[in-house]
């Protein structure tokens, strides 16, 4: 079989006469037709193209496979004989043709199917992008082949102790809950519980939320929402340079010409999960992360042995192209802040050294907000043999048993990825952060560094994302609220991270003044702080700061001001009332962001002064 695909702007056919003795019958739907963005399969069945249902499999697969990357929006199977001398009988051709067909429909993709054995006038406008016009060969032979090895999906646990389990006959222990979740739900195939996530609600609190007017997927922040992927931002960067090596950090542009070997090769690793855009006559693809960016620029460097390890950081405004029904706003996006690291070592023994502190890291960071992962690794089976003391190291590091996912020789870039899982509120798996262990993109780029004996070697990668993407820390952040209230705490935010971090509210005008200079001294040690003016009763006031979880309410009234004593209801102490001096508070604010960082509000001081966010 051998098929032509062309990814047209615009095409459509009509038929005109017989070209056999007995065509397919001709329908109101298959005698003509015209349609936009599609991709058009000018397919030619073959004589020897037998056994007929793998070679159809394979054919739906190749044809999807197309598709995806260049992201039509409906396909058209077109028979198209002149593609081969070695025609197969017409019986045959129509099978195949409308095997195919319905396959494609199967997998939810809008099918065009003209009519075998007739005539056709067709006119057909082609994008100009470098993978607007492919071709597949698919023999009989492959076909089996393909149908004989279908993966089935292997995974194992593997326990800190070296012991490894069927996940079928692993039994869970005490305190092992949320492995058992992630085992259910990756191994085992069991379905996810439902319901609607609380921390929903606290997106909308925060303002982070939808842009209705760009593509779906894509977020906007209000000013304490801003704030908070700021100071994520800035923590997202401390955290790269803590690894203990040389980290430097650059910027970059997110669009790169499918036209670069480099680039359509990594490109193709993703496939139907890229942007894509159309400029001039020219196609370029929107970063994954900062792969594309940070390669580009390395290759160009003068890297010597005594610098490695080295890690390059930026923080990369990425882009997926995820599928409506999966996006979860703040977890599963169009467009997001990935702040990327990739470590670059002399060979694969520095890099799963360099591994162990990167996994030690991203455990660290989460056990700081008061959670845990469970892990997935992603490996071959070769590798795991060759590696299994390093494996067992980094379960070790975990504390508890990790699932093992056993991947394709040869199919990825790299010989293991680690996915760390929390288990969120409705006790299903969600990945955060990550690492890989990349073999193959510095060749493919180019990169190379200088050994002790003057040649140029290919270093290995690592790429990690120590927290997980900005906004899915956020969203960790705000699951774990979710799980204190269901504990019956009240819901907060870690102090450095909350938009607004105290607030003061006068009891009446006559302490206005009064608030303000209070105020201003929080403020002057770099606090977000705000005065509640507005013509409203006090417990209104408190009732609203709480609202946004504010962690510090200072209320001033006329014995708070006679007694230079303030009344301080502080949140994680279960919002009691506490009597300090503005000296005993700061001190106590020092201790609390100590290692964390500090931006300025984004907000007018006073409260009357702004808008009401939605």
């Amino acid at each position: 079989m051998k098929i032509l695909f062309m990814h047209a702007k615009s095409f459509n056919y009509e038929v005109k006469s017989e070209a056999i003795g007995s065509p397919e019958p001709l329908t109101e739907d298959n005698r003509s037709a015209s349609v936009t963005n599609a991709l058009v399969a000018f397919t030619c069945v073959e004589g020897d193209d037998e056994p007929l249902e793998p070679l159809v499999r394979r054919a739906v697969e190749e044809v999807l496979d197309v598709y995806r990357k260049v992201r039509a929006s409906n396909i058209v199977i077109y028979p198209y004989a002149h593609l081969s001398s070695n025609l197969a009988p017409p019986e045959l051709a129509m099978k195949v043709l409308r095997g195919i067909a319905d396959g494609l429909k199967e997998r939810g993709v809008k099918v065009i199917r003209a009519p075998f054995g007739w005539y056709k006038s067709f006119s057909i406008e082609i994008y100009g992008h470098p993978l607007s016009e492919l071709s597949r060969s698919i023999s009989p032979d492959e076909a089996v082949v393909v149908s004989v090895k279908r993966r089935v999906e292997e995974y194992a646990i593997l326990t800190p102790n070296g012991e490894l389990y069927d996940p079928k006959d692993y039994r869970v222990k005490e305190g092992e809950e949320d492995f058992k979740a992630l085992v259910e739900k990756e191994a085992l195939g069991k379905e996810l519980p439902g319901g609607r996530p609380r921390y929903l609600e606290y997106c909308k609190k925060f303002g982070l939320e939808w842009e209705g007017l760009s593509d779906v997927g894509h977020m906007r922040y209000n000013p304490l929402a801003s704030t908070m992927v700021d100071l994520v931002s800035l923590y997202s960067w401390k955290c790269a340079k803590e690894l203990g090596i040389p980290v430097l950090r650059v910027k970059g542009t997110n669009m790169f010409d499918l036209a670069d070997k480099a680039v359509r090769e990594h490109a193709d690793l993703y496939g139907d999960r890229l942007y894509s855009l159309k400029v001039g006559k020219r196609w370029y693809v929107l970063r994954y992360a900062a792969c594309f960016q940070q390669f580009a620029m390395i290759k160009d460097w003068t890297i010597s042995y005594r610098h490695l390890p080295l890690g390059v950081f930026e923080i990369a405004d990425s882009y997926r192209f995820e599928q409506p029904g999966e996006l979860l706003l703040c977890f599963r996006l169009r467009k997001f802040h990935m702040p990327d690291l990739h470590i670059l070592c002399r060979d694969l023994h520095e890099a799963m050294e360099m591994s162990l502190k990167v996994h030690k890291k991203i455990y660290e960071e989460i056990r700081k907000i008061g959670r845990d992962y469970v892990s997935i690794y992603n490996l071959t089976r070769s590798f795991f043999e060759r590696n299994k003391d390093f494996v067992v190291k980094l379960v070790k590091e975990e504390g508890k048993p990790v699932l093992l996912h056993f991947v394709e020789e040869g199919k990825y870039y790299w010989v293991i990825n680690v996915e760390y899982n929390i288990i969120d509120s409705l006790r299903r798996p969600r990945e955060i952060g990550t690492f890989q262990i990349d073999i193959d993109n510095s060749r493919r780029f180019g990169i190379t560094y200088v050994d002790e004996e003057g040649q140029r070697r290919h270093p290995v990668i690592i790429h990690a994302a120590l927290i997980g993407s900005i906004e899915r820390y956020i969203y960790a952040l705000l699951d774990t609220a979710a799980k204190m209230e269901e504990r019956g705490e009240a819901p907060r935010l870690p102090f450095w991270v909350s938009p607004l971090q105290v607030r003061v509210i006068p009891v009446s005008k006559e302490q206005l003044d009064y608030a303000l200079t209070i105020a201003g001294k929080v403020e002057e040690e770099g606090f977000r702080v705000d005065v509640d003016d507005r013509d409203e009763s006090l417990p209104r006031k408190i009732r609203d700061a709480e609202t946004l979880w504010i962690p510090y309410i200072i209320v001033i009234g006329a014995d708070e001001i006679n007694e230079g004593i303030l009344s301080v209801r502080i949140r994680d102490r279960r919002r009691k009332v506490f009597k300090m001096t503005l000296d005993e508070l700061i001190q106590e604010l020092k201790t609390k962001i100590r290692g964390y960082p500090k931006i300025g509000s984004y907000l007018p001081e006073r409260v009357s002064r702004r808008p009401l966010f939605r």
